[in-house]
């Protein structure tokens, strides 16, 4: 079966000068172990790093390292990748190992490896600026939608604590009063050489950051 690579650099809204990168980048150990991905691949997880967390900085400078090494986790997993090469049919295009020409399903991993060797692919062909125009526009939802991510404060007095002591809070239930239906919870959490402070919540967890959030705004 002839692969319509014409159509994916249409999809892509790029053109390789160099062909034989392109092909190299959608092949599988599986249907050729010695000129395969891999090695595409492993440069395309650096450059996607690179170029993401470049973006990062310059979107949210005033943001602490602890959020934005979140943000970027979201942005260059393989989940991400598999999402953004679902987007463009890349599936379709990639050359693994099948003795009797069967349709078959090409493994998520494998789906989202190529996504990242396509990208080291255009770098090895054109450069940073041509490389770093694809990923931000194919990235530019997930890129829009980091906005949102934000740390708990569960999660940030942990941080904190870890950071400052060495050692995780301290939490324990003081109290759980009130009818089945609408319980009302009472903890306390202690960082290591503190008092313990009181949080309020209709559920455990919804005191647990109650309480957080009243020992990080007396403690940071």
């Amino acid at each position: 079966m002839k692969i319509d690579y014409f159509n994916l650099e249409k999809k892509i809204n790029y053109k390789f000068k160099d062909k034989k990168l392109l092909v190299k980048s959608l092949t599988h150990k599986s249907y050729d172990k010695i000129n395969n991905n891999e090695k595409i691949e492993f440069l395309g997880d650096r450059v996607l790093g690179l170029i993401i967390a470049k973006k990062l900085l310059e979107i949210y400078p005033e943001e602490k390292e602890g959020i934005l090494d979140k943000k970027f986790a979201s942005l260059v997993n393989k989940k991400t990748c598999l999402q953004i090469a679902n987007n463009i049919s890349l599936e379709k295009y990639i050359l693994t190992f099948n003795p009797k020409n069967k349709k078959i399903k090409v493994e998520d991993k494998v789906i989202a490896d190529c996504c990242e060797a396509l990208i080291g692919a255009i770098y090895l062909d054109k450069g940073f600026t041509a490389v770093e125009n694809f990923i931000l526009t194919f990235w530019s939802k997930n890129i829009k939608e980091s906005v949102i991510t934000q740390i708990d404060a569960k999660t940030k007095l942990q941080e904190y604590s870890l950071k400052k002591f060495k050692k995780l809070p301290i939490y324990k239930i003081i109290s759980n009063t009130g009818p089945r239906h609408k319980p009302i919870f009472k903890v306390a959490v202690k960082l290591p050489n503190t008092k313990f402070y009181i949080g309020q919540g209709t559920s455990k967890k919804d005191a647990e950051q109650n309480a957080a959030i009243i020992c990080l705004e007396n403690n940071q």
